[in-house]
């Protein structure tokens, strides 16, 4: 990981429209196309599918606003906040090694949708460390992908 692989800043919110709206308000911020996806993860407790809702700015630095899931790692950090640090990833299995080796500890990972489950290849991984905030890992060859949700709107 290097420091020019990150890439969005995550805030989870329980008012999705008014922390939009806000940020528009007050900094001016654009937003990309909002998306809602049932997404199958692997938690510490097994896996389970989410029903994520995110959206990007299209201004940089890229913030993702993400809508709360009650009872998983997507609840808003107490007192608000930045909720994860998002970074490209060449092969998200090694940094996730590298980083709990380093005292990281995983709280959910998305297995490489099409991939053999056996090949441990994941999509994307959050991770989070005793200085009490997250990263996000996400393979970077969803980039081209995912540029198209901060495109600016037609």
């Amino acid at each position: 990981m290097r420091a020019e692989d990150q890439f969005h800043l995550g805030i989870v919110t329980t008012d999705f429209d008014a922390t939009v709206d806000a940020l528009t308000a007050t900094l001016g911020y654009q937003w990309g196309v909002r998306m809602t996806n049932p997404v199958a993860v692997e938690l510490p407790s097994g896996a389970t599918e989410v029903v994520l809702t995110c959206q990007f700015s299209i201004q940089e630095p890229r913030l993702e606003i993400v809508s709360a899931v009650a009872g998983t790692m997507w609840e808003p950090v107490p007192g608000g906040g930045i909720h994860h640090l998002g970074y490209w990833a060449d092969d998200v299995a090694a940094d996730v090694a590298v980083l709990t080796a380093n005292g990281w500890h995983v709280e959910a990972t998305r297995p490489m949708p099409g991939a053999d489950p056996a090949s441990g290849e994941l999509f994307f991984a959050f991770l989070t460390g005793e200085r009490g905030f997250r990263i996000e890992l996400v393979d970077r060859r969803a980039e081209s992908g995912l540029r198209q949700c901060w495109a600016a709107p037609a």
